[in-house]
């Protein structure tokens, strides 16, 4: 996919002007995104970086609403599932809670912490328990993770439960999961050595044990009536995930592709798992899911695809088609939270204003002259603006790492947009999401007016 780089920017956002419905600050600004998710059964809200406050601020507002009005079930994130565990005891208002929303976040020590220990996350976690506090256990709304870094976080989680209902099955967990010690702590160092020849795959174990939790499931409900549905189901999730993380890493260091689908295709079926689970409590209610853009986005109207990539998105497009929504986020310029390397520190970083051939930029140019410099626009509709949308244009992801100096290779990729989600809000001047811990590499910054023109 090459993206059209001979449109005078101009006159096209002459043409796009005509979609975009300017955004004041209200939630009435997003009825018609609200009225289409209101009837669907996954919400896919993403950002286009790990470390913008106004994506966070947005995303929490718009799945505030969906859960006053009593059409959400749980909040699924991309995070891993042991470490969205205490979030998910605390909101729900299990007795074996932690006693606030900043021990909920706990969990999250590894990098990037900031993606959920910040200040947006930490507010949302709070509203979320005082909502559900009025409600009865059957109606209060869950947040659970979906992705799957947490290998030995979940390897510990399966052998702690079992070791609480059945000891004997414990050790036989224990036995299947050593084939990981090879790796030591380090799940990438098995995947290497797995991929090599020079350590036994745990492939067979690791589906084993999930298989043996998934046949023994209605035993161990029924011991002493102690053990309840969702503390069986949390144990099988982790299994699943110690599964798909055991094959993610042992293709990892083949073609990039393959472990990008790997992680993808492994939220799904959580979500999917997590939606069963759901229903068979007779909670119909939609799950609202908050990633990057570059996971929630349809990946085969972008280059991804003839990468040979695929993406959460596009999975639950082809299994749920319009009874699934997904709404994107753009910006021109600001600030964001990010790192310039894996496991760097936090820092408050400048984002250069977006390249002249992107669709930020064109946004940027419809926005200009609207008091908020903010607008949403409604690709679900058939129009000249729409279509003028339609030839592929750069599109800036930013992930947890932010390298301005690479900026067009790191960061930029050409998409289709109308085909890749059902709505875009352009949040033109943004600004990075507070830590909770603010190190001395993170300091607030502000753009200065004469500034020059991972995931």
């Amino acid at each position: 996919m090459k993206a059209n780089l001979e449109h005078d920017i101009g006159t096209l956002a002459a043409i796009v002007r005509r979609a975009a419905q300017p955004l004041q600050g209200r939630i009435d600004d997003f009825e018609v995104v609200l009225s289409r998710a209101r009837f669907a059964q996954l919400v896919l809200i993403g950002e286009a970086s790990h470390g913008t406050h106004d994506f966070y601020r947005v995303r929490c507002e718009l799945t505030k609403q969906l859960i006053r009005e009593g059409r959400v079930s749980a909040v699924v994130v991309e995070a891993d599932w042991p470490d969205t565990w205490p979030v998910h005891r605390y909101v729900t208002g299990r007795a074996d809670a932690a006693e606030t929303a900043a021990d909920a976040l706990g969990a999250f020590r590894r990098f990037p912490q900031w993606m959920w220990r910040n200040a947006d996350v930490l507010d949302f976690v709070g509203w979320l328990r005082a909502h559900n506090e009025g409600l009865p256990p059957s109606q209060r709304v869950g947040f659970l993770g979906m992705d799957l870094y947490g290998l030995h976080a979940s390897i510990d989680a399966v052998v702690r439960y079992l070791d609480s209902v059945d000891p004997e099955a414990a050790e036989r967990a224990r036995a299947r999961y050593r084939c990981f010690d090879a790796g030591g702590v380090d799940p990438q160092r098995y995947g290497r050595l797995a991929s090599l020849g020079l350590t036994p795959s745990c492939e067979r174990a690791v589906v084993e044990q999930l298989r043996e939790l998934q046949e023994h499931a209605g035993a161990l409900l029924r011991r002493d009536g102690l053990i309840a549905a969702e503390d069986r189901f949390f144990v099988e999730q982790n299994a699943r995930l110690i599964r798909n993380a055991e094959h993610y890493y042992r293709v990892m260091f083949g073609h990039p592709a393959a472990s990008w689908n790997v992680r993808d295709r492994h939220m799904v079926d959580m979500v999917l798992a997590l939606q069963q689970f759901l229903r068979s409590e007779r909670r119909s209610g939609a799950l609202v899911l908050w990633a990057h853009n570059s996971h929630l986005g349809d990946a085969r109207a972008t280059e991804m695809h003839e990468l040979g990539e695929l993406n959460v998105g596009q999975l639950v497009r082809e299994r749920f088609g319009p009874a699934a929504t997904l709404v994107g986020f753009t910006s021109f310029d600001g600030t964001v939270t990010a790192a310039t390397s894996w496991d760097g520190p936090a820092q408050c970083m400048q984002v250069r204003p977006a390249l002249p051939q992107s669709y930020e930029a064109l946004f940027h140019a419809v926005v200009a002259d609207m008091p908020s410099h903010n607008a949403l626009f409604d690709l679900t509709v058939t129009d000249d603006a729409v279509r003028a949308l339609s030839a592929p244009r750069l599109e800036r992801a930013i992930g947890v790492i932010y390298r301005p100096e690479t900026e067009r290779h790191s960061h930029y990729f050409a998409s289709r947009l109308p085909a890749q989600f059902d709505f875009v809000a352009h949040l033109d001047h943004t600004r990075a999401v507070e830590p909770l811990e603010r190190y001395g590499t993170w300091s607030p910054l502000e753009l200065p007016e004469t500034y020059p023109s991972t995931l």
